[in-house]
C-alpha cells in the first residue's frame, strides 16, 4: 500500500479521504460512515478528538447497567462498558442473588504504587553504593519536594526508596524502588516526574561523591512505574449458610456447593482452565474500568502478574465451605485505579458513570470494581457447574434473532418458555416459530442459526 509521509499534519477531513482512496477505491460510503458516527455536539467531538492522536471517528461500545450491587451496605448501580453478550445480564443476576444474602464485603488494604530507576553501576564494591545511599537517601526526598508538594498536601507523596540490588540477574544492575501514594489519581505523571528526578539525583550525587572515580560511573537505563501493584489491594468476599445456596431447582445446595468449589479448585491446579476463569473476572472488573475512564489494560497487566505470584498461573477467586456451613467465596486483586485526573474529569459519558456510582473516591471505586469482578466469576461458574455456558449464550442469540424476525413480546415469552423448559436447540425454536408465522427466513439469518 501508499506509504504517506505528514499524516498527521493532515486535517480529519484530508485523512478520511486518504484513507477512503487508498484503501477503499475512493468509495464515499466509507467517509460517510465513519462521520455518522461523529457527536452531534461539535465542542464534545473536538473532545473527543483530542483524546488520542491522528483521531477520524468515534468506536462505540454498549453501556450497559447492573442494578442491586450491595456493598459494604450500599447499594449502587454498576455501568458496565463491553461487548460481550451475557456479561451485564450475569453481574445483574448475581448482584440481585447475592443482595438477599448480605451483599458484596469489600476491603482495601493498601494503595501503594510501585516505580524504578532501572541503572547500571559498574564499581566493583557494592557495600560502597549501598553506604553512599544510605547516607544520602534523604536528598533523592529533598529535591522531589517541587513535584511532591501539591500530592503530599492531599495525604499522598512518595512513601519510601530503597536501592536494591540485582547483579545475579543482570550484570551491573541495581534499582532504586520506590512506593507511592497518589490517593485519587492515578499517579503515572507524578510518579513517572518523581522517578526521573531520583536519576537525576542518582547520576549527580555519584559523580559529586568522595567515592574512588570507578564507582562514580552510573548508566540510567530507564525510570518508569509499575503497572504490578501488590501493595495496591482490594478484597471482596460473600458468603451464606449452604443450605440458602438455591441457585438451581434441582440442585441441591450442597452438591452446588462442592462442585462450585471443585471447579475453583481446577483453576487453581490447571492454567488452561485458570486462564478462561480470569478472563471470566476481567469481563466485569474490565467493563467497569472502562466505563470510568480507567486504564483497564493496566488492570488486567497487574491481576494477572498476581495469578502467578506462587510460580503458576491461579485463579483470582477461591471458595470454601467452613466447619460451621457457611459458604465463602472471595477474590483477592491488585488494582490501582484513579477518580481525578485523565480523562475521568473530560470523557462526558465517564463523568455520567462516575456520577451514576455516587462519585467514589479511588478505595471506594476498586471495592466496586472488584465486587463486579466477583459477581461475574460467581455467574459464570454456576453456569459451568449447573445448566453448561451456553445456555444463556443462546438465549442470547436466539433473542437476537426473534427481534430480526419482529416477534411479539407475547411469542418472545412463549418461545422463552419453550427453550428454557425443554432440551431443543435454538434452531429448532426458530424453526419452530418461522413454520408457525408462515414465513421463510433469509440467507442472512439463516447463516446465524
Amino acid at each position: 500500500m501508499q506509504e504517506i509521509k505528514g499524516f498527521s499534519k493532515l486535517s480529519k477531513q484530508a485523512k478520511m479521504e486518504w484513507i477512503a482512496n487508498t484503501y477503499f477505491n475512493g468509495d464515499q460510503t466509507v467517509i460517510d460512515n465513519l462521520k455518522s458516527y461523529w457527536h452531534s455536539d461539535e465542542s464534545i467531538q473536538k473532545l473527543h478528538d483530542e483524546f488520542v492522536e491522528n483521531t477520524i471517528t468515534n468506536f462505540y461500545l454498549p453501556l450497559g447497567v447492573a442494578p442491586n450491587f450491595e456493598i459494604n451496605d450500599k447499594v449502587y448501580c454498576v455501568p458496565m462498558a463491553i461487548e460481550e453478550s451475557s456479561v451485564v445480564a450475569a453481574a445483574a443476576k448475581s448482584a440481585a442473588f447475592w443482595k438477599e444474602r448480605g451483599g458484596f464485603k469489600a476491603t482495601v488494604s493498601n494503595t501503594n504504587k510501585v516505580g524504578h530507576v532501572h541503572f547500571i553501576w559498574k564499581g566493583r564494591n557494592p557495600a560502597s553504593l549501598v553506604e553512599w545511599f544510605n547516607n544520602n537517601k534523604s536528598i533523592f526526598l529533598e529535591e522531589t519536594q517541587r513535584l511532591t508538594a501539591n500530592m503530599e498536601a492531599r495525604g499522598g507523596g512518595i512513601k519510601s526508596i530503597s536501592l536494591e540490588n540485582k547483579t545475579h540477574l543482570e550484570k551491573g544492575y541495581y534499582q532504586l524502588e520506590a512506593q507511592f501514594e497518589t490517593i485519587d489519581a492515578m499517579g503515572a505523571n507524578f510518579i513517572n516526574s518523581c522517578l526521573e528526578q531520583f536519576s537525576k539525583t542518582l547520576e549527580s550525587g555519584l559523580h559529586s561523591s568522595t567515592l574512588a572515580e570507578s564507582e562514580k560511573e552510573v548508566e540510567i537505563i530507564m525510570c518508569i512505574l509499575s503497572n504490578y501493584t501488590p501493595d495496591c489491594l482490594v478484597k471482596v468476599e460473600v458468603s451464606c449458610p449452604v443450605d440458602e445456596l438455591n441457585v438451581e431447582g434441582s440442585v441441591p445446595p450442597l452438591e452446588f456447593a462442592e462442585k462450585f468449589i471443585r471447579a475453583i479448585n481446577i483453576a487453581n491446579i490447571e492454567p488452561y482452565r485458570a486462564t478462561t476463569h480470569n478472563k471470566g473476572v476481567m469481563n466485569g472488573i474490565d467493563a467497569v474500568a472502562l466505563a470510568t475512564g480507567n486504564d483497564f489494560r493496566a488492570i488486567e497487566a497487574s491481576a494477572h502478574a498476581y495469578a502467578s505470584k506462587d510460580g503458576q498461573y491461579k485463579s483470582l477467586t477461591n471458595a470454601t465451605i467452613d466447619p460451621d456451613g457457611i459458604f465463602r467465596f472471595w477474590i483477592e486483586v491488585p488494582m490501582a485505579v484513579g477518580t481525578v485526573g485523565g480523562i475521568t474529569n473530560l470523557h462526558p459519558t465517564v463523568k455520567f458513570c462516575h456520577k451514576l456510582l455516587g462519585n467514589p473516591k479511588a478505595k471506594e471505586l476498586m471495592m466496586i470494581i472488584a465486587s463486579t469482578g466477583l459477581a461475574q466469576n460467581f455467574g459464570a461458574v454456576r453456569s459451568l457447574v449447573t445448566t453448561g455456558i451456553q445456555k444463556g449464550h443462546m438465549k442470547m442469540h436466539l433473542f437476537n434473532i426473534l427481534n430480526q424476525l419482529e416477534a411479539t413480546e407475547t411469542e418472545k415469552e412463549t418461545i422463552r418458555k419453550e427453550f428454557e423448559t425443554k432440551t431443543v436447540s435454538h434452531k429448532a425454536v426458530i424453526d419452530a416459530f418461522c413454520q408457525l408465522r408462515g414465513i421463510k427466513v433469509d440467507r442472512k439469518i439463516r447463516k446465524e442459526i
